[in-house]
């Protein structure tokens, strides 16, 4: 499932066309998606004007003039095209890569009044659309998410309190959306590695006694920040199906330390890496570099 390097490459290459365009249509393919479509979905949408494309965890969140929000989930396959009058296909950027989309799948059209055309196309129909009034916070699915990593407010002192007198696994403590949004596996994991903490280590170890960050936690929230940063600037990571709008896979996964590569030298010590099941996932780690 896409990440939050790969969902923020998403919105980098579709706000240049997305935002300050309006709707002139809305072609619905089926029904629904994971989910149905709220009723009256495309009638709403038509004419409405979008002011920004946001991104909250890993949504997709198109602010509209009317106050309403189209909040859009990748799911495992979801990708979007930009299409420009005349037909050229997934710009921005030149279209080298063969994106593999059946058009079979194109579930959802949007054509907006600049003359661009964007598709969703979703083979596996894991993606979802939905239109929330007010405000997100009070919505059932960001009622009560975590901070955005990317944001000003994962700090070691912010991370060090919700870890305190924590016994849950460190791998764990990170994927709970509660308390970093959009943190998935991959990044979880790589960002172990670069702060040298074993996944299996209670999250207490990040904070003291008083609740003040670890010299643990400091490197854990440098490791968090430079891992994403560095994943977004490479296009995210392609393990199957993700694929930017311009059709071009990331790269991040040719930079791995440690995920997916069970068996294979540690890039640091040498060190077979390892591997082990936590909570259903796969985690991955050196056990010489992370303790």
């Amino acid at each position: 499932m896409p990440e939050l390097p790969e969902v923020e490459t998403v919105r980098r290459g579709l706000a240049p066309f997305m935002e300050g365009a309006a709707f002139t249509r809305v072609e619905l393919r089926r029904a629904n998606l994971r989910f149905p479509f709220p009723e009256r979905f495309a009638e709403r949408l038509v004419g409405r004007r979008i002011e920004a494309l946001d991104r909250r965890a890993k949504y997709l969140m198109a602010r509209l003039d009317d106050g309403a929000t189209l909040a859009m989930h990748l799911g495992m396959t979801g990708r979007f095209t930009i299409e420009l009058a005349g037909g050229a296909a997934n710009i921005p950027g030149d279209f080298v890569y063969q994106t593999g989309r059946n058009a079979i799948h194109d579930h959802v059209l949007f054509a907006l009044d600049n003359g661009v055309s964007v598709r969703f196309n979703d083979a596996r129909r894991f993606g979802y659309m939905t239109l929330i009034d007010g405000m997100l916070e009070r919505h059932p699915l960001f009622e009560g998410i975590g901070v955005e990593p990317l944001s000003n407010e994962l700090t070691p002192e912010y991370l060090a309190k919700r870890a305190a007198g924590k016994i849950a696994p460190l791998k764990s403590f990170l994927l709970d959306q509660r308390v970093i949004a959009g943190l998935g596996n991959i990044y979880v994991s790589e960002a172990l590695f670069r702060a040298g903490l074993r996944p299996t280590r209670p999250a207490a170890v990040l904070a003291t006694k008083s609740r003040a960050p670890t010299a643990a936690c400091e490197r854990l929230v440098a490791a968090i920040l430079v891992v994403l940063e560095e994943a977004i600037l490479a296009g995210g990571s392609s393990l199957r199906d993700f694929a930017g709008v311009n059709g071009a896979p990331g790269y991040f996964q040719h930079t791995f330390g440690v995920y997916g590569r069970t068996g294979e030298p540690c890039l640091q010590c040498g060190v077979a890496i390892e591997r082990i099941v936590q909570s259903g996932r796969s985690s991955f780690f050196c056990p010489r570099c992370q303790r």
